[in-house]
């Protein structure tokens, strides 16, 4: 037990569920999930890295590149749903990890997840400052001092995307339900504009806007759009291109961030009222209907301009006023400001959740994981993190930091992949009332997918989160190690 790879069974973890002050309360169904995950995946990555993958990657093609990125999920859902209905305890990868690969790869999941969950909270705030902020100028004549619009439009503060984690924050400590419900509203009008794109925009299609539909390949510039020399060119010889068939590859690593969330839903396993039955058709039925309308709406916004003249950061809304439909521009502007509310707030829910396990394993200072009497959220980890989370949300300039999210996200993907196969070995007894199929091939596939979308991703980035990951281990051996709770009462005993 003196080992950082001690792992902890599946029993002691559904067994810290049921402890008074550190238990959650279960209040989700699977309509809940399915819309918490369609909640957080329709979001930044279809209202704006649309138009970047397809204007600098793949062209029209870009619809293939999110059916790769979504074949890649796929295969990572179904192993996140054998785990999430076999162990429902918050915390999804760690968790998984915990209990089938060790308490140090669990830590590095988890340091990993909340690095992840937090730096997407804090960019899609700021975005969704934005939108609003040209909502109140266009539309309502309305104009914040530029002191408090944020590093982006020359100011020093965002004070809307401060509030906004702020606003976000206390619904998630008053409960996990309401936050169900207030998604549940959203995500209807976000569907609602979404469809409308792909109706309304069919009629504005021409076919030469598809021509060529895979555009021919252009060596990559350095330093162009910062998907310069991705490390398979080392390791493969493989020089790295805009468009052509390896571009859509490139496109695929970065629109990857258009489906990160529907793991989120796995964090939530321990607020489920069946999490046997539910989780599974969480995950798989929220990604199922995102690559759907993803695919949709690439094919039909390409189709209505040209793929060199979409817009970097609102192609949907641009696309219609490209045809001279202002309404349906606006529209979509205000659709889409509303939707990443949701996309805010589930995020920040999947981080408090990874949090709060690690705190209830003592890894991190248990004072964290203790749950709000009334409501049974973990309110003080949630207070702690929207607290900073909302100050650098109100200090970031919204630079481009989808692919150190992504990296973040496609490593726990092999990391829960690995865990399938392991525990299949280890805990052959356990009920399983969802399995992955064809183990092994289905979890080596998805790692070997996951990791070469890895790979396409710049050396920069992958200096980033190995800086992360050493801060990380570091802590684990000063802190976590110490005060483990596996660690001081052994393998076996009641906690």
């Amino acid at each position: 037990m003196n080992s950082p790879f001690r792992t902890k069974t599946v029993e002691q973890s559904i067994r810290d569920t049921e402890e008074p002050e550190h238990a959650l309360r279960k209040s989700l169904s699977a309509w809940d999930l399915t819309v918490f995950g369609v909640g957080v995946i329709i979001g930044t990555g279809i209202f704006v890295l649309t138009g970047i993958a397809a204007r600098n990657n793949a062209g029209p093609a870009t619809a293939l590149a999110f059916v790769a990125a979504g074949i890649v999920c796929a295969l990572a859902a179904l192993c996140y749903a054998e785990f999430a209905s076999t162990v429902p305890v918050a915390g999804s990868a760690y968790t998984f990890s915990y209990a089938s690969i060790g308490e140090l790869p669990a830590w590095i999941i988890g340091w990993d997840l909340v690095l992840e969950f937090a730096l997407g909270t804090a960019v899609v705030a700021v975005g969704w400052s934005g939108y609003v902020r040209h909502l109140m100028d266009t539309n309502l004549g309305w104009t914040l001092p530029t002191s408090l619009s944020g590093p982006d439009a020359g100011g020093h503060f965002d004070l809307l995307a401060f509030l906004l984690v702020l606003v976000l924050t206390w619904i998630l400590v008053v409960g996990t339900k309401l936050s169900a419900r207030i998604t549940a509203v959203v995500v209807a009008i976000k569907v609602t504009v979404v469809l409308l794109v792909i109706v309304a925009g069919l009629f504005f299609i021409k076919a030469d806007n598809y021509s060529p539909f895979i555009p021919p390949a252009q060596p990559q510039e350095a330093g162009s759009s910062g998907w310069h020399s991705p490390l398979v060119q080392l390791l493969f010889g493989y020089e790295p291109t805009n468009f052509g068939v390896m571009g859509i590859f490139t496109a695929a690593s970065l629109i990857f961030f258009a489906f990160i969330g529907f793991d989120v839903v796995a964090t939530a396993a321990e607020e489920t009222k069946n999490p046997q039955r539910d989780m599974p058709r969480g995950i798989l039925g929220s990604l199922l209907i995102c690559t759907v309308l993803y695919v949709a709406v690439t094919l039909v916004v390409t189709g209505m301009q040209k793929y060199s003249e979409m817009s970097a950061t609102a192609p949907l809304a641009e696309a219609f006023k490209s045809v001279n439909q202002p309404f349906f521009s606006g529209a979509i502007s205000l659709g889409a400001s509303v939707g990443l509310i949701t996309v805010c707030m589930i995020l920040l829910l999947g981080q408090t959740r990874v949090f709060f396990a690690m705190s209830r394993d003592g890894l991190l200072p248990r004072v964290f994981s203790v749950t709000h009497p009334k409501y049974r959220t973990p309110y003080r980890a949630t207070m702690l993190l929207g607290g900073i989370i909302a100050v650098v949300a109100g200090f970031t300039s919204l630079e481009s930091l989808a692919e150190l999210v992504n990296i973040g996200t496609l490593f726990a993907f092999v990391v829960v992949a690995l865990g399938v196969i392991i525990l299949r070995k280890t805990r052959p007894d356990l009920h399983r009332s969802f399995r992955t199929p064809w183990v092994p091939f289905i979890p080596i596939v998805s790692i070997a997918a996951s990791f070469w979308l890895m790979l396409n991703l710049p050396a920069e980035t992958w200096l980033r989160f190995g800086i992360w990951m050493a801060i990380g281990v570091v802590v684990y051996f000063l802190y976590g190690r110490q005060h483990s709770r596996l660690g001081k009462v052994g393998a076996n005993a009641e906690y």
